[in-house]
């Protein structure tokens, strides 16, 4: 047999089986990849419920509250930790990008309602009752044209770990919410992202932790968590 006919069947042998592992590799990629996608699709879809059942469960503990007399209230009630968990989870909804986006503005929207309702709710508390709770509002933007935001947001959640009293509410500055246009109004925030509004000022630009505790200096009347207490101490 020609030895030429010989080296091009070889040739087109050899092509044929790359041709398979390709599409064999090509074909499993496609599968895992649809695969993981259906697995986050399902993992939203079970937070979103989730979401839902906090949502009606927080609007239930406000109507309580708004019962109680000075006696059964305190500046630390339960409801900050639980906007707090519900906060991380529309953020993790909102990072996977995939799902129903259109389901996680709805949810954001009543998110930001709930925090605006606790920040009232807490001010006629404190004006009924004598407390003296600490807020700071964040506004932040997700468009891509705060670069500061994400940073900022890793110094507010730490400030709220180490002051667990601390209130801290933030909003999507560009979320269509008719309450939140009011709130931004009245505090005057102008669109300069990140905007912190403390003591009733609006704070432009990145503030770091000391920033923060000199601006604030009511920080310093919160009781620390247990675990900065303990850092602190360790550090002396």
């Amino acid at each position: 047999m020609d030895p030429i006919v010989n080296t091009h069947s070889a040739r087109w042998g050899n092509y044929g089986i790359a041709f398979l592992i390709t599409a064999l590799i090509f074909a499993t990629a496609l599968y895992a990849s649809n695969y993981f996608n259906d697995q986050r699709i399902a993992d939203i879809r079970v937070v979103q419920d989730t979401i839902s059942t906090d949502i009606l469960s927080l609007e239930t503990q406000f109507d309580l509250l708004q019962e109680h007399s000075c006696a059964d209230i305190a500046e630390n009630t339960t409801l900050p930790s639980e906007l707090t968990s519900l906060g991380n989870q529309l953020s993790y909804m909102e990072s996977q990008g995939s799902g129903d986006q259109d389901e996680v503005v709805r949810l954001k929207r009543l998110y930001s309602l709930l925090e605006i309702k606790d920040y009232l709710l807490m001010k006629q508390i404190a004006a009924k009752c004598g407390l003296k709770p600490v807020f700071i509002l964040y506004f932040y933007s997700n468009k891509g044209d705060c670069a500061d935001c994400e940073k900022q947001g890793y110094v507010l959640t730490s400030l709220a770990q180490t002051y667990p009293q601390l209130r801290i509410y933030s909003f999507d500055y560009n979320l269509d919410v008719s309450a939140l246009k009011t709130l931004i109004s009245i505090d005057d925030v102008e669109n300069n992202m990140p905007a912190l509004v403390i003591n009733g000022k609006a704070q432009y630009g990145f503030q770091s932790i000391d920033n923060i505790q000199k601006i604030l200096p009511q920080l310093a009347t919160l009781q620390k968590s247990a675990t900065s207490s303990g850092a602190t101490s360790t550090k002396k």
